[in-house]
């Protein structure tokens, strides 16, 4: 089992910044078979939405509403992946999740981090 502990989350005005962090810890088992880390957000009333994701190899993917804005990174050595998040939006405000998927075992999710954009 992955654990997975987000922060850096907050309260921005648009144009402003924020980097979240997903700090993740398990076995050396587990954690060596983590392929993906990546960020959601949910927001009331709508989906879940992919942000950004990125393997361990460094691939990244990322939704069109954030490419040019957002970037993520990841410390293998640290097991920390991050999403830096600039000019912010209204749009962006929502609940930010961590994810790891892990080979032969379930995905693992972070608690969630407010992020709220201020117009």
């Amino acid at each position: 089992q992955v654990q997975l502990v987000e922060s850096g989350g907050g309260l921005v005005q648009a144009g402003g910044s924020l980097r979240l962090s997903c700090a993740a810890s398990g076995s050396i088992s587990s954690i060596s078979r983590v392929v993906t880390m990546g960020w959601y957000r949910l927001a009331p009333g709508k989906q879940r939405e992919l942000v950004a994701v990125i393997s361990s190899s460094g691939i990244t993917n990322y939704a069109d509403s954030v490419k040019g804005r957002f970037t993520i990174s990841r410390d293998n050595a640290k097991n920390t992946a991050y999403l830096q998040m600039n000019s912010l939006k209204s749009e962006d405000t929502s609940v930010y999740y961590c994810n790891a998927r892990v080979l032969l075992a379930p995905d693992s999710w972070g608690q969630g981090t407010q992020v709220t954009v201020s117009s």
